[in-house]
């Protein structure tokens, strides 16, 4: 059931008809005997106004007259439930004990939360000592060893490609072959192959160490390829003898003599 409000015409018609508007109440309707402005009425009642208007005053009033500004009701909502005793006392006590813990707190502060750089204030230091950017100098050693690892585990990785790729190309080649015979001939190439790894690296080896020893051997010889002499510079004579063409002038002109006049 949708409620309207009552409009001024809506309430000026209940007054007309006095006593008969409660008439026009019926059991699950709003009721009317106190009619305001704003007061909920329902559109039925709202019909059996104007009916009952129309029929015995005789009035023009119109049904949208009676309408004119009504809205749909809205109910104002439901007062607060009031507090039981047992809840006030209930917050009182909450209240209560909330001030006591924090005057407590205020007059005996807990102790500040130690942290990792209080329990280890050299902490940072010792971390950017540790891991700072290392010189030239420093890893010098280091680049050394790192390069003669790097070396020797490229060497081994070569020998093992080599064997390993002779030994599966021998054992492929020879398929027909009885087993036993492919497995010698397999063995017997690897093993050739390693030797002949060895032979090379060796012979390698002893040719860089005796163009190391022909290097340490051979002494430096300085020689004088070119020579040559700086003088000093000659002074500009232009500039000078500007400067005492100016200066000679400057001086016959401040020593110029005034003619004199000639005795009679």
């Amino acid at each position: 059931m949708v409620l309207l409000t009552m409009t001024p015409s809506i309430v000026d018609g209940l007054n007309t008809l006095g006593s008969q508007a409660t008439q026009l109440q019926q059991d699950t309707e709003p009721t009317l005997a106190n009619c305001a402005v704003g007061n909920p009425i329902s559109h039925a009642q709202v019909l059996r106004l104007w009916k009952q208007l129309q029929s015995s005053t005789k009035s023009t009033a119109t049904l949208e007259s009676l309408l004119v500004g009504a809205r749909v009701y809205t109910p104002p909502p439901p007062p607060k439930a009031e507090k039981s005793p047992e809840y006030i006392a209930l917050m009182a006590r909450l209240r209560r004990d909330e001030d006591e813990r924090a005057y407590e707190r205020m007059i005996n502060p807990t102790a500040k939360m130690e942290t990792f750089n209080d329990r280890f204030p050299s902490a940072a230091q010792s971390y950017s000592a540790v891991n700072r950017p290392m010189t030239q100098a420093d890893m010098g050693d280091d680049e050394v060893t790192l390069t003669e690892v790097h070396r020797q585990v490229m060497l081994i990785m070569n020998f093992v490609l080599s064997i390993a790729g002779v030994a599966g190309t021998l054992w492929v080649l020879a398929r027909w072959w009885p087993l036993s015979a492919r497995i010698l001939l397999t063995l017997g190439g690897s093993i050739a192959v390693a030797i002949a790894e060895v032979g090379v690296y060796s012979a390698y080896m002893w040719r860089l160490g005796e163009a190391h020893k022909k290097d340490k051997n051979k002494k430096e010889i300085k020689e004088i390829t070119q020579t040559w002499t700086v003088e000093k510079e000659e002074p500009d004579t232009t500039s000078v003898l500007i400067k005492e063409k100016a200066n000679v002038e400057s001086d016959a002109l401040r020593k110029r003599e005034v003619p004199t006049k000639a005795k009679s």
